[in-house]
């Protein structure tokens, strides 16, 4: 991890047109702003994190036929035997 000391108004320039920018500081926290291409995703740590955690509870419950059929979705197919 690189820590760096900045003050309100410095920026750091990081690879792919990355640029974050102190906006304000004070005794409550730092204000950042991102600027990045379109193309990439900025998210908040605990937010990735919980989508993270989402959908591996998500993937671990067995989906029934009868809910897909109810969302119009087709059945699940057994594995195949081999």
């Amino acid at each position: 991890m690189l820590i760096l000391g900045r003050r309100e108004g410095d920026s750091i320039i990081i690879d792919g047109g990355i640029r974050i920018v102190v906006v304000s500081c004070d005794r409550g926290g730092v204000r950042i702003g991102i600027e990045a291409p379109a193309n990439v995703k900025i998210l908040r740590g605990e937010i990735a994190d919980q989508v993270k955690t989402e959908n591996e509870r998500a993937a671990a419950v067995p989906v029934s036929a009868e809910w897909l059929a109810t969302l119009g979705a087709p059945a699940p197919t057994p594995p195949a035997e081999s």
